[in-house]
């Protein structure tokens, strides 16, 4: 069993592996990158979700070429990360949040692998995350005594621009909490190719509207900086506490 990390904004290497070697694999969605390295005697599958130099905007990412390349490496099991605005007052900028349900507003990706005549699946999305790995992470999280909340729905915007105040006030009337533009149809790939996918948001600033100022792509990567040596080593112990057995 090989375990993927799927790095969001920020996250764009991977030090803490050893033997790493950058890698490509043909796929029928395109080429899929990745770094391969070992850690604690498990083997290890890094992408950078908006590719090398952040080039890819939200909208233009391949979401079906990560999972398919994952799948096809023999990746069992994902992390992955998002920074996130907070719609929820409670989820404070700093504060993690190991994400449990999505709602998903975007338009125009591909969001499913069986898009073919004849082959109708229906996969069953109740509890998109998984347990196994968000159990792992929460108790991490608490032996770092982090500020984390342990449950939070995910809204997905369509992006690349923020959100308007207006949409904020719908998003948190109908139960979001914190809110991205990269969740899905991520782990709904990862549902379908029955990957155990667990994602991990980082709240980097209020969202429109509940900030009493605009919001700029500045700030959440200066928040992303300061809170990435943590999250990788959430990550990490995580990695090192998953029994490849399970």
């Amino acid at each position: 069993m090989r375990i993927g990390i799927i790095g969001g904004s920020g996250v764009y290497d991977v030090d803490e592996l050893k033997n790493i070697s950058e890698n490509n694999l043909i796929t029928p969605f395109g080429i899929f990158e990745y770094i391969m390295g070992e850690y604690e005697n498990k083997e290890v599958v890094f992408v950078t979700r908006h590719g090398k130099g952040h080039t890819l905007p939200p909208h233009m990412i391949s979401y079906k070429k990560i999972i398919w390349g994952m799948k096809e490496l023999g990746v069992e099991k994902i992390i992955a990360t998002s920074a996130s605005g907070s719609l929820n007052l409670n989820m404070k900028p700093g504060d993690f949040v190991i994400i449990d349900q999505f709602i998903d507003f975007t338009d125009s990706r591909e969001i499913t692998f069986f898009d073919t005549p004849g082959n109708v699946v229906h996969t069953d999305m109740t509890e998109p995350y998984c347990e196994y790995l968000r159990i792992l992470i929460k108790d991490i999280m608490m032996a770092l005594n982090l500020s984390f909340h342990e449950k939070g729905t995910y809204v997905t915007m369509n992006g690349p621009r923020y959100e308007t105040k207006a949409e904020i006030n719908m998003l948190k009337i109908l139960g979001g909490d914190i809110v991205g533009m990269t969740g899905t149809p991520e782990v709904i790939l990862a549902n379908e190719m029955k990957i155990c996918y667990a994602s991990i948001g980082i709240v980097t600033n209020f969202a429109a509207g509940i900030s009493d100022k605009k919001i700029s792509h500045e700030e959440v990567i200066e928040m992303m900086d300061k809170k990435i040596p943590i999250l990788k080593k959430v990550i990490f112990e995580v990695i090192k506490k998953i029994d490849i057995n399970k």
